[in-house]
């Protein structure tokens, strides 16, 4: 098997350099610690109390929508948009889809946006922030390699250089004022659930329920299948197109992913709107666009070619 993590496929620049590889420092690290541990805590404790009490239509309707709106901001917004210029957004859509994307806890929208196109930049070779091929082939190494894709990597030292992977939303003053504020729209993210609760039940503990499922419990699991596509969508699954990496197609993470986890063809197209590209592969993120577009909400959307998309497929 050819080696994934080839030094010399590497362009000229600092991710290139081995001394990116190091340990974050003790802030980085406390923070990666409190964003994974935090959720997966309210996880447990949600879990412990389903099984004796259930769970309330409202907190399961609160947590629904919460996921379905900040899922949408990153798989439409940040990635599809504003990484990959899928579609051009009018401003109000533009700003709304920021906002969301915000409110998934996943960082601001130029650290978030300049580390994915570093991703596809060098795509499973040295200077990919999350590879899972990162420590070579064999059983352990490749173990190692998952976690540090899964959530391992924020644990590391990975400067995004947004002057150099973003100039073109550096330059947009709503986008500025989004990311500079992603504080905010964390904690509000958080706060909504929490004061719907409140309003509806007349009651703290209702107000503490609706931030556990919506808030903690929401935030786990779309982190965890974000994360997935980093990790789970560059080691398993199928690969029909032909690309530099090791991306594949997750058809399990296909609904939870809002489409986002038909990673192979992603990676062998990367700016299209619809990463399912065959009929049958779900991408609701895809059907929002293509909503957006009818609307007049979005223009010169990228869809898919049946010409251009042969050219690559795999026998």
């Amino acid at each position: 098997m050819q080696e994934i993590l080839d030094r010399r496929s590497v362009p000229d620049g600092p991710e290139g350099d081995p001394a990116q590889l190091q340990a974050g420092g003790l802030v980085q690290q406390l923070s990666a610690a409190a964003l994974i541990c935090l959720p997966l805590g309210g996880v447990i404790y949600a879990g412990v109390r389903l099984w004796g009490h259930g769970i309330g239509w409202l907190d399961l309707g609160l947590a629904v929508g919460m996921y379905f709106f900040t899922g949408y901001g990153l798989a439409v917004g940040f990635h599809r948009m504003f990484t990959h210029a899928s579609f051009r957004p009018a401003r109000a859509l533009k700003i709304t889809l920021a906002i969301a994307g915000s409110m998934a806890i996943e960082g601001s929208l130029f650290t978030w946006v300049a580390q994915h196109r570093r991703h596809h930049a060098y795509a499973d070779r040295v200077g990919d922030p999350h590879s899972p091929w990162r420590y070579g082939t064999g059983v352990w190494p490749q173990f190692k390699g998952l976690w540090h894709a899964h959530a391992g990597w924020f644990f590391v030292a990975n400067p995004s250089e947004p002057e150099r992977w973003i100039p073109d939303l550096l330059d947009d003053k709503d986008l500025r004022f989004v990311s500079r504020t992603a504080a905010l729209w964390s904690v509000l993210s958080l706060l909504l659930p929490f004061l719907v609760g409140l309003a509806v039940t007349r009651t703290l503990i209702g107000g503490m329920l609706a931030l556990l499922w919506a808030g903690a419990v929401r935030v786990a699991v779309l982190h965890h299948v974000t994360w997935g596509v980093n990790s789970f969508a560059h080691m398993f699954g199928s690969r029909p197109y032909r690309t530099r990496d090791r991306s594949a197609n997750v058809a399990l993470l296909s609904v939870l992913s809002f489409g986002d986890s038909w990673h192979n063809a992603h990676h062998a197209y990367p700016a299209l709107a619809r990463h399912g590209v065959d009929r049958w592969q779900i991408d609701s993120a895809a059907v929002l666009i293509h909503w957006f577009e009818r609307l007049g909400w979005a223009e010169d959307v990228k869809w898919p070619q049946a010409s251009k998309i042969a050219a690559r497929r795999l026998a």
